[in-house]
């Protein structure tokens, strides 16, 4: 099948797509994103086309698949650690329920908050559920291991979560395929004493999955991604994921030969551990996140073994590296050369051009008048109005949360509430704040920044643009007249002062959308279509 030079992110969709997936959802986030790009480029030629379009939001994808798998397909749903959060009730129910076709959720963790609101470690909800988790240390084990996790999904009837990290999902090594499987047969299974998850039903689904787990807690015993590289010494380290590189990255760099046991798969294998702990005299855990293993295996097999992130061996947050494992493991290091103060940090900003500068300057010029002028936003390249030159907005939590803040402030009393959210993240999660704003009245205006795609992500479709966004609103109960539209230009600046200023003065809900394409994407556009011409 030949070899190809692969991201780890892109592993897992050509491992995917080599299983007989017959879908992918997702919503993009970054360091998830190129898993369903990647699809989405490589399946205009297949036989049996597969579907990948994008998803309004993580929960949606996640239910979406399930109702493939039910209908006996197999499925990949892929979207970033804290999209997690957002799909968590349907997740955390299909493992009681178990699944008909493969379902595998791919997760891409972000230690380091690269590109994200915390360091959330999803092997948490994995234990959560009490489901598989695989977690692979290369490209190429990420490939195999997705495969797998289908198999292993039909197996034992339950999703299977497959774990990466930012890392992992943005390094590129060679990859090699293995003979693409057909896509399944539809099989759609008539089991409401499995599905109807009424408490008669969910009781029993309940104790068959804890049934389960001895079963998983073998397979795992007997899994490749759970190995023992022999060494010499009584010091030894148990590697999680991708840590298992820089463990071996030590190892070489300082010619040691100490004992390492790789742990891919979960839950954990105990008796390869046990075994492990016995021929040991101090355990250093090496993994990628929280010490989530760490605080089991302090749990029960404590007896001052055990070295991490919570006795201080190794950082608590952050990510790892070779150079943190072998101060873990008391090597001497030369000194780091320090980066010359001439090499200044450039934060990041707006695009030139950008259609949110000149929203951010109208808002400005129009919330300065205000005694009071707190603005809550969200989640998008929108964000950035909170830094220099603009300091425009002063909140950002989690995708939609600007609307819902902003009618809890109303609520209790702030005066004027305004809220900044993107056409994207509108879709995804900020439709239901504003329903609740309409239902309560609560005096508050919405300024959604349409710029016709999911821009910080890399320009993906957004689900509701132009006048799609004016027909929700109006839907949700919006009344016509505080329904506005402007255009963010320089040009518009005085127009767009006005409408702001009429709309957040107005005791009521009101809606302003800004609409301009985003200049990224524009001029994509354009050079697309010259390329053809």
């Amino acid at each position: 099948m030949g070899k190809k030079l692969l991201l780890g992110a892109e592993a897992i969709a050509l491992g995917a797509l080599d299983a007989g997936i017959s879908g992918v959802y997702a919503y993009p986030g970054t360091p998830s994103t190129e898993i369903t790009e990647y699809i989405q480029k490589n399946n205009a030629d297949r036989e049996t086309p597969v579907r990948s379009s994008w998803s309004a939001n993580e929960k949606t994808a996640y239910e979406a698949a399930f109702g493939m798998s039910y209908a006996g397909k197999r499925s990949l749903v892929c979207m970033k650690h804290v999209g997690l959060n957002v799909a968590a009730d349907a997740f955390i129910n299909s493992a009681i329920t178990g699944v008909n076709g493969g379902l595998v959720i791919a997760v891409a963790d972000d230690p380091s908050m690269h590109s994200s609101q915390n360091e959330q470690d999803s092997r948490v909800y994995g234990k959560f559920a009490m489901v598989p988790v695989l977690e692979p240390s290369s490209q190429q084990d990420l490939y195999n291991a997705t495969i797998e996790a289908f198999d292993l999904s039909e197996s034992v009837q339950l999703p299977v979560l497959l774990r990466l990290t930012t890392r992992l999902a943005h390094s590129r090594a060679g990859v090699n395929r293995t003979t693409a499987r057909i896509q399944n047969t539809l099989n759609a299974v008539y089991a409401p004493e499995r599905f109807v998850l009424i408490p008669h039903h969910a009781r029993q689904q309940y104790n068959l999955l804890l049934s389960i787990q001895k079963k998983l807690e073998i397979l795992s015993e007997q899994s490749w991604l759970n190995r023992l590289i022999p060494g010499l010494g009584r010091n030894g380290v148990i590697a999680f994921g991708i840590a298992f590189n820089y463990v071996m990255e030590t190892r070489q760099a300082f010619n040691l030969n100490f004992p390492v046991l790789q742990i891919g798969q979960y839950p954990l294998p105990r008796k390869l551990i046990a075994t492990f702990f016995e021929s040991c005299d101090t355990v250093l855990i090496a993994e990628e996140g929280y010490p989530v293993y760490e605080e089991l295996l302090r749990g029960y097999l404590e007896n001052g073994k055990v070295k991490g992130r919570l006795d201080g061996t190794l950082p608590r947050a952050g990510e790892l590296n070779a150079d943190i494992i072998a101060k873990g493991l008391g090597i001497e290091q030369k000194k780091v050369r320090q980066i010359p103060d001439i090499v200044v940090n450039r934060p990041p900003a707006l695009c030139k051009g950008c259609g949110h500068r000149d929203l951010y300057e109208a808002l400005n010029s129009v919330m300065g008048s205000f005694t009071e002028h707190h603005v809550f936003s969200d989640i998008g390249c929108y964000t950035l109005g909170a830094l220099e030159p603009f300091n425009a907005i002063h909140t950002c939590i989690d995708m939609g949360a600007s609307i819902t803040m902003a009618k809890g402030a109303a609520d209790a009393g702030l005066r004027p509430a305004v809220a900044v959210i993107g056409d994207s993240t509108f879709t995804h999660s900020g439709m239901t704040g504003l329903l609740d704003a309409i239902n309560d009245r609560s005096p508050l205006t919405v300024i959604i920044a349409d710029n016709d795609t999911t821009a910080m992500t890399g320009g993906q479709q957004s689900s509701a643009t132009g006048s799609k966004l004016v027909e929700i609103c109006r839907g949700l109960g919006v009344e016509e007249h505080h329904i506005r539209k402007i255009v963010p230009l320089k040009s518009q600046l005085e127009i767009n002062m006005t409408v702001l200023r009429d709309e957040i003065i107005y005791d009521g809900v009101s809606v302003v959308i800004a609409q301009r394409e985003c200049i990224e994407t524009a001029t994509r556009k354009k050079r697309n279509l010259a390329a053809r011409t």
